[in-house]
């Protein structure tokens, strides 16, 4: 699993310098194997990263960390971003759904990200969820997923 992570994070780097927004990474030691599609894997972390980078102003940060909660994997994604409006938190999963209306297609995706991320993290036995404070106070996304001891 941290190798996955380290793989995102070396992707997403470039970007997060050309924006000012710094990125930092806590990998815990001896983490479970994980039974998982690591292609699948990546394509969720790289799309929640871009998430949080979209969303974090320039001299933000975005923190990627692991850890292990019982036999399962986890790992967050935080930011120090805009946040989420708990009227809208509920639906951020739901496609084509946009906090901000203001955004269209062309400046803020097209509304199916993290539909997809969701999807594919509940194909693998998982969970995927974010939690904020409200605007202003950034934004967290947690990827839960089973050991390998709970997979199959």
């Amino acid at each position: 699993m941290n190798d996955l992570v380290t793989t995102a994070i070396q992707a997403a780097r470039p970007s997060y310098d050309g924006q000012g927004v710094k990125l930092i990474t806590r990998l815990a030691p001896g983490l479970p194997s994980l039974l998982a599609d690591p292609d699948r894997l990546g394509q969720v972390l790289a799309g929640v990263l871009s998430n949080a980078l979209r969303h974090t102003p320039p001299g933000g940060q975005v923190t990627t960390s692991t850890g292990k909660t019982g036999p399962d994997v986890e790992i967050t994604i935080s930011d120090t971003g805009e946040g989420i409006a708990a009227e809208h938190l509920p639906h951020i999963f739901e496609r084509f759904y946009r906090a901000d209306a203001a955004r269209d297609r062309a400046h803020g995706g097209s509304g199916i990200g993290l539909t997809i991320a969701r999807a594919l993290i509940t194909a693998h036995g998982g969970t995927l969820t974010a939690a904020s404070d409200g605007p202003g106070t950034g934004t967290r996304f947690t990827i839960t997923l089973p050991g390998s001891a709970n997979s199959g």
